[in-house]
C-alpha cells in the first residue's frame, strides 16, 4: 500500500507492506494491472505505524516551513490538479468503471466535470477569498482598525468515501490546499482502482512534501487517527463518523463529518406527477442508488402511490429496457459485502415489491426495485438503504408526513414535491435537515454558492464552492490600535484609580449605539464630484463661445 513522495515523472514510493523504497515509471496499463493483481499481504503494525508517522511528520514540517501559505504555491498546486483532471480523464473513467461499472455519462457529469468546475470556481475567486475582511466597528473602536485574517488550520486529514471515490477525496483536498494547508488523503479501499489512481497520479502533479496519499484500510485509518491533526474531514457512514469524532476529541481537533441518513421525499396532489416520478427515479437510481443524498423513502397518499408505480414502470422501461442488467447505463454494487446487505433487505420485504426485485450475486447486480406499503418496522426502514431500492410509505396528509419525518434522525436532505408555496414554507420551517430541495433531487449540489452538509446524525459542517475554502480556514480576528493622544486619553478612563465620573464616561462610550453604516459614503461623494465636474464642463461650454465672440469683436472693431 504505497505512499507517493516525489514530484517527477518517476514516482518514489514507500512500500508500506515491505518497508522498502521502490522507484519506477507507471503508465495506464500498469495501473490497471496493479488493480487486478492487488493483494493484501500481512504487514506488522510496527512497520505500518512508522511509515504513517513519517508521513505525518513530513507534512507537519512542510507546513511549519510556511511554503503552503504562499498564494503563488497554492495556485500552482490547484492548476496542476486541474491539469491532472484534463490529462487523465479517460483513465479516471476507466477506474470508476472498474470500481462501480459506472457509465461514462454519470462519471463525467457527477464526478469528473463536477471536480473540474469546482476547481475552476476556486481558481477564479482565490485572490478575493484570501484578502483580509474589514468588518464594521463600534463607536468605541472608531479610531482603530479591525480585520479578519484567513489562516490555514495546518495539517489536514481527509478520509474519502467509496461511492464517489475520486470527488469525495480530491474535492475537499483542493479546498484544503486553496486555504493553505498541508494535506494527508486516505482514499477508500472499497474502491481499489480509484484509490490506486489517486496514489499513483497525485504525486506526479502535486508537491509531495505537502500532499501525501496513504493507501490502506481500517488499520491504516486507525493509525492515522492516533496522530494529532489540525483538522479532519470525513465522508462516510454515521457509525464510522462517531469513531472519527471520538478520536478527534482526544486532541480537540475540529472536524467536518459528511455522513448520510434516510433522506425522505414528500409528494402531494398538487405536484406534476410525471415530472416528479422522473426526477425521483433519476436521483434514486444513478450510481445504482449508492449516493448519500439519494431519495431513501417516499411519503404520499395511497392514490399517489398507485399512480407513482404506474408511471415508474413506463419510465424505467424507457430508460433501461426490459432487462436493466444488459444496459451499459446502470451501475453495479461496489462489493460483495454491500451486495449481501442489500440482498438481505430485499428478501425481508419481498412480498412488498411492486417493481423489480431481481438480483445476480455473480454480477453484483440488483434490479431497480420499488416497494410499496412499507411499514416503519420493515427492515428496509432500519438504516440508510444506499442501493437501488426505493420504499414508499403511505400517509394520510401533510401533518402525518411531518410527524413521520420529525420522529426520526435529521436527514442529510429533504425532498418536497408540491406546487404549493404554503407547503414549501411549512416544510422549510417545521423540519430540520442538512438541505431541503423542492421539486427535484440531487441537482442542488451543483450550485456552488449553496453549502452542502448535514445536521445532527447526518453530519457536522459544510463544504462546496467557497464553503470548502471556509471549512479549512480559521478566521483570525485582529484589532490594530494607534498611538494617537486622543485615543490614549479616552483609554485612560479604564485605568485606576476608579471613580464614578470615569465609570459613567466609560459606560457611555462603550454603550452599544445604532450607528448608521457609512458604506454609502464614498459612492455618494463620487456621485457629487461627478455631478460637479459635469456641471462645470457644461457651463464652460457656454462661457467659452461668449468669451471668444467678445474677443473677436474687439480685434476686428
Amino acid at each position: 500500500m504505497p505512499l507517493g513522495e516525489q514530484v517527477t515523472e518517476n514516482i518514489h514510493v514507500i512500500d508500506i507492506e515491505n518497508n522498502i523504497d521502490v522507484t519506477r515509471n507507471f503508465n495506464e496499463v500498469e495501473i490497471r494491472q496493479s488493480v487486478e493483481e492487488k493483494s493484501n499481504p500481512k504487514v506488522s503494525a510496527a512497520s505500518r505505524e512508522i511509515s504513517i508517522e513519517q508521513a505525518v511528520q513530513k507534512v507537519r514540517e512542510t507546513y511549519n516551513s510556511g511554503v503552503t501559505r504562499c498564494l503563488k504555491w497554492r495556485r500552482k498546486q490547484l492548476r496542476n490538479l486541474y491539469r491532472m483532471y484534463e490529462e487523465n480523464a479517460n483513465l479516471m473513467l476507466d477506474v470508476l468503471y472498474q470500481d462501480l461499472r459506472r457509465s461514462k455519462t454519470e462519471s463525467l457529469l457527477l464526478e469528473i466535470d463536477y471536480m473540474k468546475n469546482d476547481l475552476k470556481h476556486v481558481l477564479y475567486n482565490l485572490d478575493l477569498w484570501t484578502k483580509p475582511e474589514r468588518p464594521d466597528r463600534d463607536f468605541v473602536n472608531w479610531l482603530d482598525q479591525v480585520f479578519i485574517y484567513h489562516d490555514p488550520y495546518g495539517v489536514v486529514l481527509i478520509i474519502g468515501a467509496w461511492n464517489y471515490p475520486l470527488a469525495l477525496s480530491l474535492l475537499p483536498m483542493a479546498g484544503a490546499i486553496a486555504a493553505g494547508n498541508a494535506v494527508i488523503v486516505k482514499p477508500s479501499e472499497i474502491s481499489p482502482a480509484s484509490a490506486r489512481f489517486i496514489v499513483e497520479y497525485i504525486p506526479k502533479y502535486l508537491d509531495n512534501d505537502a500532499v501525501i496519499i496513504i493507501e490502506g484500510g481500517p488499520q491504516e485509518t486507525t493509525k492515522l487517527l492516533s496522530h494529532r491533526f489540525d483538522y479532519i474531514f470525513y465522508t462516510g457512514s454515521t457509525n464510522i463518523g462517531k469513531i472519527i469524532y471520538a478520536s478527534a476529541a482526544k486532541h480537540l481537533t475540529p472536524v467536518t463529518l459528511e455522513l448520510g441518513g434516510k433522506s425522505p421525499v414528500y409528494i402531494d396532489d398538487t405536484a406534476d406527477l410525471e415530472m416528479t416520478v422522473d426526477r425521483i427515479l433519476w436521483g434514486k437510481f444513478i450510481n445504482a442508488g449508492q449516493t448519500c443524498i439519494a431519495p431513501d423513502y417516499v411519503l404520499c397518499t395511497k392514490e399517489i402511490q398507485e399512480k407513482f408505480i404506474q408511471k415508474s414502470k413506463r419510465i424505467l422501461k424507457k430508460w433501461f429496457g426490459d432487462d436493466p442488467q444488459k444496459t451499459p447505463d446502470y451501475s453495479r454494487i461496489v462489493n460483495n459485502r454491500h451486495f449481501s446487505r442489500l440482498q438481505a433487505v430485499l428478501d425481508a420485504s419481498r412480498h412488498k415489491i411492486a417493481i423489480g426485485g431481481k438480483y445476480d450475486p455473480g454480477d453484483k447486480f440488483i434490479d431497480l426495485t420499488i416497494l410499496t406499503n412499507v411499514d416503519v418496522n420493515d427492515k428496509i426502514m432500519e438504516d440508510e438503504i444506499f442501493g437501488p431500492l426505493l420504499a414508499i410509505c403511505v400517509v394520510k396528509d401533510i401533518n402525518e408526513a411531518l410527524k413521520f419525518i420529525n420522529e426520526r434522525g435529521k436527514p442529510l436532505v429533504l425532498y418536497v414535491f408540491s406546487s404549493s408555496e404554503k407547503v414549501h414554507k411549512i416544510f422549510a420551517s417545521h423540519t430540520s435537515s442538512g438541505s431541503i430541495c423542492f421539486n427535484d433531487t440531487i441537482v442542488f449540489t451543483g450550485v456552488h454558492t449553496l453549502p452542502f452538509g448535514g445536521v445532527g446524525s447526518s453530519g457536522i459542517g459544510t463544504y462546496h464552492g467557497k464553503m470548502t475554502y471556509d471549512t479549512f480556514t480559521h478566521r483570525k480576528s485582529c484589532l490594530k490600535r494607534n498611538f494617537f493622544s486622543v485615543g490614549n486619553k479616552l483609554s485612560s478612563l479604564r485605568n485606576p484609580p476608579y471613580n464614578e465620573w470615569k465609570l459613567r464616561i466609560a459606560r457611555e462610550v462603550m454603550r452599544k449605539k445604532n450607528i448608521p453604516s457609512f458604506d454609502f459614503f464614498w459612492p455618494v461623494i463620487t456621485f457629487v464630484i461627478g455631478c460637479s465636474i459635469t456641471y462645470y464642463m457644461l457651463n464652460m461650454q457656454k462661457v467659452q463661445p461668449e468669451v471668444l465672440n467678445g474677443t473677436n469683436a474687439t480685434i476686428y472693431s
